[in-house]
């Protein structure tokens, strides 16, 4: 994983932390949702990452 992909799922993480307080201000249950949606992709996202990511140090250290 690139340190790119990381950088854009934390960014993707903290619009959606920021739209769902946004929606928590305003009293706007859809966006509150769309932003603890926008949050939950993000981390999804960045598990499966990881998840390749070990995968790949795991091949690497039975290839030496």
């Amino acid at each position: 994983m690139s340190f790119t992909d990381k950088a854009k799922n934390k960014v993707e993480e903290l619009s959606g932390a920021a739209r769902e307080r946004i929606g928590d201000m305003a009293d706007n249950e859809r966006m509150r949702a769309e932003g603890a949606s926008q949050q939950s992709d993000a981390r999804a996202r960045q598990a499966g990452e990881n998840v390749k990511e070990a995968g790949r140090n795991a091949k690497d250290a039975f290839n030496k």
